[in-house]
């Protein structure tokens, strides 16, 4: 292992020895914000902290078998410790190879829960029925997955599907994988409305938003404007008969969010909060990603809702990510929500491109 690593490494370890300390302390555990802080930074190192403490072991049990090797006269304990050698220095390449990819740049993000809005684009009803067929799709990977998804909003499309639909997804590591859905979803087919049988291109757009909490985006009151409206959609007797509806615009970013699905104002207010901090979340990261531009420019993309990062070939039943230029046969099977070969090659290429870059940077 690299000499600087290893000190890192090193480091790390007495880090995580120092967080636990504090994590005792009376100071500390009166202190919820400092505590949050504390506990995200400990399960940002702890996998990497436990590898390192396995490799360590094996390098003192290699250590140990060629001492009893060069001091042991018993035939059969010469045996054990060439074979307890062999083991563990087979065991240092993989583990080495494991640390080195745990210590490639993390998003922060990576464990949260999310928001995802789908919204039908170009293309008219067609945009509008494909952002529904999205919709189902991803309620369908949900379920492969054993994610929770609640409905926050919709504005249903005459013809079918949605102009406008957003959903929370929650289990486990939720944006590590859906974050790669953000973007332009293009889709070629023939409306069932077009009398001639003529392929349409339209598209949809998803916004893939990961949850934020109070702590992590603050955000004072005296900079909201809350209206309150008469709600047009379903969801009970109430929901025409009061102003359960909730509007929230914060003022100083113009970032407006709104919620009517609750069952009452006090949850739509709640549900509008809770888009209203991933939404000013996502403008400020949009806003440091155009000032450095380095990310918008990478490989994978930056999510941005301009950009056509699939298309959708219902003729052919065919899809392709146009990011990492994977083409499957199996439109059939991708709109059924098997979305995993995608996913699976995406995160492979933003491994790569982070090992590439660490590389960079080493030089």
């Amino acid at each position: 292992m690299n000499p600087k690593t290893y000190e890192a490494l090193e480091t790390m370890q007495k880090r995580v020895d120092q967080i636990d300390k504090d994590l005792q302390s009376e100071e500390i555990v009166s202190d919820v914000k400092k505590m949050l802080e504390l506990n995200k930074e400990r399960a940002n190192l702890i996998e990497v902290v436990e590898k390192f403490i396995e490799y360590k072991t094996i390098i003192q049990s290699i250590a140990d078998a060629k001492e009893i090797l060069g001091n042991e006269k018993d035939a059969e304990m010469i045996e054990l410790a060439k074979m307890e050698l062999s083991e563990n220095e087979d065991a240092v390449d993989p583990i080495v190879a494991i640390i080195e990819e745990l210590l490639l740049p993390k998003d922060p993000n990576d464990d949260k829960n999310v928001i995802v809005e789908i919204r039908g684009a170009a293309g008219g009803d067609e945009a509008n029925i494909f952002a529904g067929d999205l919709l189902r799709m991803y309620k369908l990977y949900a379920e492969t997955q054993n994610w929770k998804i609640t409905m926050l909003d919709a504005n249903s499309s005459e013809a079918g599907g949605f102009s406008q639909v957003s959903f929370m997804v929650k289990g486990d590591r939720v944006y590590s994988k859906l974050k790669f859905e953000s973007g332009a979803h293009r889709v070629q087919r023939v409306p069932k409305t077009e009398a001639k049988g003529r392929i349409q291109t339209s598209t949809a757009t998803v916004a893939v938003l990961p949850e934020m909490s109070d702590v992590e985006i603050e955000i004072k009151n005296s900079d909201l404007r809350i209206d309150t409206y008469r709600s047009s959609g379903a969801g009970g007797q109430h929901v025409n008969t009061t102003d359960s509806a909730v509007r929230i615009t914060h003022i100083p970013t113009g970032v407006v969010a709104a919620s009517q699905d609750g069952r009452s104002q006090h949850d739509n207010k709640d549900i509008a909060m809770t888009m209203l901090r991933a939404r000013i979340y996502e403008a400020e990261l949009e806003k440091q990603q155009a000032e450095a531009d380095a990310t918008r420019k990478s490989a994978v993309g930056t999510g941005a809702r301009s950009e056509k990062i699939r298309t959708y070939n219902y003729p052919q039943n065919r899809v392709t990510d146009h990011r990492v230029g994977l083409t499957l046969n199996k439109l059939d099977q991708v709109m059924e929500g098997k979305i995993d070969d995608f996913i699976i090659a995406l995160v492979n290429d933003e491994q790569r491109q982070k090992v590439e870059a660490q590389l960079q940077d080493n030089e």
